[in-house]
């Protein structure tokens, strides 16, 4: 029977009391087949503390476990790998699948052996990849805490390293995806989105933008995610007290501020605009983080510029455009205006080459008859004695050719003013019967001397605003052309009426009227009619297109038909008043 002095109470440990860690555990991996270096490894490193981080220690008792457990967590910092388990080169294939097949170089590897013998330290160190090699004989607690630092202190070296090396090439990547980028909303999402991917975390986040000389009441909330998504757009006054606040003090500042679990980043474009960056993100920024946060900002401001500049170029485009389309235009109407005067310039020599027929045609006549009346004078004025009465005959004649020929002067000047560009009417108030009386009993001798009916009817007086000279001159071609062509003995009316707000004055004549195909060309220059003269008057066809031009120039409106006789009939409309 055993003495009970013999056996040994274990008391268990009380729990530890040590405050809790400030930042995440180092993950060590012990992988060994005996539970014993399990615990004895644990009770040696159960206060182990390095930079303000505990251990997290993770077992394997098997080169197979290890496989799984170390896939599961490629952060492993050290793996304390005893070489000699389920076959006697099971650490060794381990450590050649951890390097090659997971490819995790950063993990620092710690061989613990308890037969050297069978895996010497020369050849092992020479072909596989590990950082120590210890003997578990020789591995006491305070050799242990010694090789246990020095891997964790590389790991932690090559940690940065491989995390500074992610970092720069996320930053040359984002530089170039940035630079890309022609919108200032897009890129300020593209910031936010790029700064998550490179500290590794979901984050909340906001970008504002300040030009240059502005109040902190007037930014530009220009893009933002997680819960400050909702500010975008907004202005600064719209924020948040705490927000507003944070913002405030950052364009105060003017530098980088990292606190506990927020950043606030801050850079000036060198367009003079000024950009504020919120991150709160789930984890404590390092020390590598904040590093690559400051380069990847001192690439931005570049970026800011770029889209300012992008900008601008876009806007002195749009207004080069403005300018070529404007410039373009004006060309257009100097060159509609040139074709304009062109065909000007073409009709006046068109008029020029019709004025000149028209006198070698419709002068030549009365010129005729004055050089032929001259020189019966000559005859006459030799003979003796001297016959009065065939000399005053032939003087007559000469007259009568003379004052002809002085009617046709007066309308081809007349037709060469009305065809002038800046030709204008003064229009006062007039009373329309008294010009036309005038008209009638100017024209009132060559109608007696055709033995017409000249006659004048309308109210006792119609007032219409006009020009006198001007639509003395329409009336009077109207009624002389009605006595040209109305037979001896005919009738020739004028009539005055007032309908609606317009004055309306009719010449009639009991004259052979107009053929269908007069009508369309009445108003014509120069146009020869079906009907002629009934005693011999001569033409030159300008006087209706004269009378129409007036007419054109008073607003008013001057038609042709036929007359209750079956002669022609004119009618000139013109507005009473000024409008």
């Amino acid at each position: 029977m055993s003495d009970p002095d013999d056996f040994i109470d274990l008391i268990e440990d009380e729990p530890d009391a040590s405050p809790a860690r400030t930042g995440p555990g180092w993950k060590v991996a012990i992988i060994d087949d005996d539970p014993a270096v399990h615990e004895g490894t644990r009770f040696a490193l159960y206060d182990y503390q390095l930079a303000g981080s505990k251990l997290d220690l993770l077992s394997a008792y098997s080169a197979r476990e290890g496989r799984d457990l170390l896939a599961a967590h490629p952060d492993t910092a050290v793996v304390l790998l005893d070489v000699v388990m389920e076959s006697e080169a099971a650490g060794l294939e381990l450590v050649d699948y951890i390097r090659n097949d997971l490819k995790n170089d950063t993990v620092r590897i710690i061989l613990r052996t308890g037969q050297p013998g069978q895996a010497p330290e020369r050849s092992v160190i020479v072909d596989y990849d590990i950082n120590d090699y210890k003997a578990k004989t020789e591995l006491t607690a305070d050799k242990l805490f010694t090789s246990l630092t020095a891997a964790l202190r590389g790991y932690q070296q090559l940690h940065r390293m491989v995390e500074t090396r992610r970092g720069l090439e996320i930053i040359i990547e984002a530089a170039s995806a940035l630079f890309d980028l022609h919108s200032m909303q897009r890129l300020a999402e593209g910031v936010l989105t790029q700064l998550a991917s490179l500290l590794e975390v979901e984050c909340a986040g906001i970008l504002v933008l300040r030009d240059d000389g502005r109040s902190d009441e007037h930014v530009s909330v220009l893009a933002g995610s997680g819960c400050y998504r909702q500010f975008v757009g907004e202005m600064g006054a719209e924020l948040n007290g705490d927000l507003k606040e944070a913002v405030r003090q950052a364009f105060e500042r003017r530098c980088h501020d990292f606190l506990d679990r927020r950043s606030v980043l801050y850079l000036r474009t060198g367009s003079g605009r000024e950009v504020v960056v919120l991150l709160e993100a789930a984890k404590d920024l390092s020390d590598t983080n904040r590093t690559l946060v400051e380069v990847f900002c001192s690439r931005l401001a570049v970026a800011f510029d770029n889209v300012i500049l992008y900008q601008q170029l876009g806007d002195a485009n749009v207004r080069l455009e403005e300018r070529v389309a404007r410039r373009t235009a004006e060309l257009r109407t100097a060159n509609r205006r040139l074709a304009a005067q062109s065909a000007e310039l073409r009709r006046a020599n068109r008029f020029k080459s019709e004025i000149l027929g028209t006198i070698a045609h419709d002068l030549k006549n009365p010129l005729g008859v004055i050089m032929g009346r001259s020189e019966m004078l000559l005859d006459l004025l030799a003979m003796e004695p001297i016959s009065v009465a065939p000399v005053q005959a032939q003087v007559g004649h000469v007259r009568e050719s003379a004052r002809r020929l002085t009617a046709m002067v007066d309308s081809l000047i007349a037709d060469a003013m009305n065809d002038a560009l800046d030709i204008s009417v003064r229009r006062d108030p007039f009373d329309l019967m008294l010009i036309a009386n005038d008209v009638v009993e100017a024209n009132r001798p060559l109608a007696e001397r055709k033995e017409h009916e000249l006659t004048i009817a309308g109210p006792d007086w119609l007032t219409a605003c006009c020009d006198h000279d001007r639509i003395w001159e329409a009336i009077d071609n109207l009624v002389s052309n009605a006595i040209k062509y109305t037979p001896q003995g005919g009738a020739v009316r004028v009539v005055l009426a007032e309908e609606g707000e317009s004055a309306v004055i009719r010449v009639e004549d009991t004259g052979p009227g107009l053929l269908p195909e007069d009508v369309a060309r009445v108003f014509g220059r120069f146009q020869r009619l079906s009907a002629k003269p009934t005693a011999g008057e001569s033409s030159t066809g300008l006087g209706l297109s004269i009378a129409k031009r007036i007419v054109d120039l008073h607003k008013g409106q001057i038609t042709v038909g036929a007359s209750q006789d079956g002669g022609a009939a004119f009618t000139i409309r013109i507005p009473r008043g000024l409008g």
